[in-house]
């Protein structure tokens, strides 16, 4: 695949929800964007019409490592700006020692197993001063867990934080800008329909952050505002 002279990003998982509005807005502010999706990507590709040469779609299951092996080699010669991971599920609300042992070997997997495994495979084609980011939540947050519920999906999210934590650390001397970004509670499929915030008001400031932090050292668990989540 070719390069181009423009901000690039891959966003993996932009099929629907929050991973859709932030290569939409990505798009409107002149980036070129890479998306992967899993399954059919039928918003994404109504966007693809929309935009035009600034969308580019690929197929990947992120819990594959063998599919990313696949892509980092298609993507040989890319170099991205940005390397945003958006991936999440959620199995209900079970008190933890109710969940099945195949649902919580399922939802770490996906939520902080597959992300990490997808930066170390893909940030090769991170450009020097590039920005490696992922989708977290301030129900990652251990300090703030306070309320009751949804501790699956919490710990999850808990354990991709201190994952990247250690991802930070072991390529503390890279020059890429890492960032844990939390949207906010949105009206999407994991958030449900009476979140507060829906992606299209949350994700552009999302995309602010990201343009604000771009080449900042170190680690950062910023919310939409770009203040910082305690851990």
């Amino acid at each position: 695949m070719s390069t181009t002279p423009h901000r690039q990003a891959l966003v993996i998982g932009a099929s629907r929800g929050l991973g859709l509005a932030l290569t939409d807005e990505l798009a409107r502010r002149g980036w070129h964007v890479i998306a992967t999706t899993r399954q059919d990507g039928s918003e994404l590709k109504k966007r693809a019409d929309i935009w035009k040469e600034r969308l580019e779609i690929v197929s990947l299951e992120m819990t594959s490592t063998e599919q990313l092996a696949t892509l980092r080699q298609a993507l040989h010669g890319t170099r991205l700006d940005l390397l945003f991971v958006n991936a999440a599920i959620d199995r209900g609300d079970l008190p933890i020692d109710q969940v099945p042992t195949d649902m919580f070997t399922e939802v770490m997997t996906t939520n902080a197993l597959s992300p990490l495994r997808a930066l170390e495979a893909l940030r090769p084609l991170v450009a020097p001063g590039g920005t490696v980011a992922v989708m977290s939540s301030e129900q990652g947050s251990v300090s703030r867990n306070t309320e009751e519920g949804y501790e699956l999906y919490k710990a999850s999210k808990a354990a991709l934080n201190q994952l990247m934590r250690s991802y930070a650390t072991r390529h503390g001397d890279d020059g890429h800008t890492k960032l844990l970004i939390d949207p906010g509670h949105n009206r999407t499929r994991l958030g449900g329909p009476d979140a507060p915030l829906a992606p299209e008001e949350s994700i552009p400031a999302v995309v602010d952050v990201l343009e604000a932090q771009a080449g900042a050292p170190g680690l950062q668990f910023l919310d939409r505002h770009g203040e910082t989540v305690p851990w």
